[in-house]
């Protein structure tokens, strides 16, 4: 496996400070968020002070968050959104990402529209450079479940359309092993690995509720070994929004996530 880091992980620290120490810390990659960038640059840095950084510490950059709202309106006011997914498709793609996570409506609960606004993005992607890959959110009105979200997929007819997988929303959402058998290896762009707190039930949990793999309830390995199964073996980040990880050195914290991610993996 190619071993990244999302940077909400370490979500307090200034972006270049991110980006040093999860180089030092011995991380394959770099899960950016393009705010996190734009905030750089509104501070009086450059986007080539981010290219160069990445670059320095050897990372790769395996996906940016992320592309939203796109299905949230209609008319002119989802133009707008078309304008906007150029320019985080565009910025994606100068980073060197070869996706970028489009996350469905948080609200708006009717989803027959989805696949074909996907293709819509994915046709943006292809004139941009990067590929808009598909992440269902657990605690989201439209796409909470691993089922909808592969129907989505699958259902944009598009070569080009992926999946982003990750074990807190498969476990909240109460998705089965099965359903995860059912998604080919290479229509998987990624994979995030995080943990769910032991004592709330699934469907209740949200982002600040993930856990470091292995504190929490979430059968990390045998989500893995399906994994293995279907032949899938790309890059995997380690995603937490946990107000105490942050609150801690980030060094020991990117340390003990990269030890117990691969441990995870057997390693």
């Amino acid at each position: 496996m190619i071993y990244c880091l999302n940077t909400s992980t370490i979500k307090p620290q200034p972006l270049l400070d991110k980006i040093r120490l999860v180089g030092e810390a011995g991380y394959d990659g770099i899960e950016l968020w393009l705010n996190d960038v734009w905030e750089h640059v509104a501070r009086g840095g450059e986007v080539s002070d981010v290219e160069k950084a990445v670059g320095d510490h050897g990372l790769i950059v395996p996906s940016v968050i992320a592309m939203r709202q796109w299905g949230d309106f209609e008319g002119w006011e989802h133009q707008l959104v078309l304008d906007e997914a150029r320019r985080r498709f565009a910025l994606g793609a100068r980073l060197g990402a070869p996706f970028i996570v489009a996350t469905p409506p948080l609200e708006k609960e009717e989803t027959s529209h989805l696949p074909e606004r996907y293709a819509e993005l994915l046709e943006i992607g292809r004139q941009e450079g990067i590929r808009p890959t598909f992440e269902y959110i657990s605690f989201f009105k439209s796409v909470h479940t691993l089922r909808q979200a592969w129907e989505i997929v699958r259902d944009s007819g598009d070569p080009d359309a992926t999946l982003i997988l990750d074990a807190f929303h498969n476990w909240n959402s109460g998705s089965t092993e099965e359903d995860l058998r059912t998604i080919p290896a290479e229509k998987i762009s990624h994979y995030h690995i995080d943990d769910a707190a032991p004592d709330k039930a699934a469907g209740t949990q949200t982002d600040p509720d993930r856990v470091m793999p292995g504190d929490g309830c979430i059968d990390l390995r045998a989500e893995i070994d399906i994994l293995r199964e279907i032949g899938y073996d790309g890059t995997v980040s380690l995603e937490l929004f946990n107000e105490q990880w942050w609150a801690r050195k980030p060094s020991e914290t990117l340390e003990i996530g990269l030890k117990r991610t691969k441990e995870m993996f057997g390693e």
